[in-house]
């Protein structure tokens, strides 16, 4: 039986996790063009392969019509905003993801971005590299306001990270953790009470039909003038063009995205020097990606094994 692994970096760090599929007696295909899959190339080299190991790569209907073997997509990250679980759930297709392990590697990156940020460490860095000594005016974390769009599992592992910094933290979350929230001191709200009283705002929602875009002109009204914006979930959350422009009218301070609607980005947010982008690295831990990838590997066998994924 064969398996193909779409995602261009699984595999990378040791060959474990495919070895692991060819003992178990998997013939494995790998992405050969050390790129993002488009449509077209997922069809190509889907065939008649009964299990799919897939990073961000479309999986549209139109993919799975084409893969008549198909039995489990197992999903080598978190979301599943690239997969049409409707026409997976039509095929008779179970798909799994792996959503515990990067939730500590993911927040952080996000606690990382928003020191450099704050205290504008990359604005700093470049001059020196220029040879001209150019100290740049920035601002503390400790005992500022938090914003939390999303207290999920990546949400509640940033609580835990800045604790020692003595913020005061703010959440939007429709179903929240109540022993989460009130064993850390959280003041739940509205989305505009937590964008109006953050010094910070950071999202952590999955990309569906209803957050897309939950971040838009009337939104980014409600922040702080000197407040700045952190996404490191999903970039469809924010609406980009409205982003740019409270940014260059400097309505808010500042942004540092690690996610995007089209990757690899090419945008306008690039010409911005008070923005801050990493190419979706939030995961991108040695040690995060094994067992990331161990547990995808595991997820499809047992699945392709008759074993119930719990």
């Amino acid at each position: 039986m064969k398996v193909l692994i779409s995602s261009r970096s699984f595999g990378k760090i040791n060959s474990e996790p495919i070895d692991a599929l060819k003992n178990a007696g998997f013939e494995v295909v790998v992405n050969p063009y050390n790129k993002k899959l488009d449509e077209g190339e997922l069809i190509e080299l889907m065939g008649d392969a009964v299990g799919l190991i897939a990073g961000t790569e479309p999986i549209t209907k139109n993919v799975l019509n084409h893969s008549k073997a198909l039995k489990v997509i197992s999903r080598y990250g978190v979301g599943l905003d690239n997969v049409d679980l409707d026409a997976a759930k039509r095929r008779g297709i179970e798909v799994y993801n792996t959503p515990n392990a990067p939730a500590k590697a993911v927040a952080e990156l996000t606690l990382s971005l928003i020191l450099n940020l704050m205290r504008r460490i990359s604005e700093s860095s470049q001059p020196m590299k220029d040879r001209i000594w150019q100290p740049q005016m920035g601002h503390s974390l400790y005992g500022k306001a938090l914003g939390i769009i999303g207290l999920g599992r990546i949400g509640k592992e940033l609580v835990k990270l800045v604790q020692p910094f003595n913020v005061n933290i703010f959440a939007y979350e429709k179903y929240p953790d109540d022993d989460f929230v009130a064993s850390h001191n959280i003041r739940l709200g509205s989305l505009e009470d937590v964008l109006s009283q953050s010094d910070v705002v950071s999202i952590h929602l999955p990309l569906m039909e209803e957050t897309r875009n939950i971040i838009s002109v009337k939104e980014l009204s409600f922040m702080k003038h000197n407040s700045v914006l952190i996404n490191t979930a999903r970039g469809g959350l924010v609406d980009e063009d409205a982003l740019i422009s409270v940014l260059k009218e400097g309505t808010i301070a500042g942004a540092a995205f690690d996610a995007f609607e089209n990757e690899p980005y090419t945008g306008e947010l690039l010409k911005l020097s008070n923005v801050l982008l990493t190419p979706h690295i939030g995961t991108y831990t040695e040690e995060t990606r094994m067992i990331m990838e161990m547990e995808t590997v595991e997820n499809l066998i047992k699945v392709l094994s008759g074993v119930v994924v719990k």
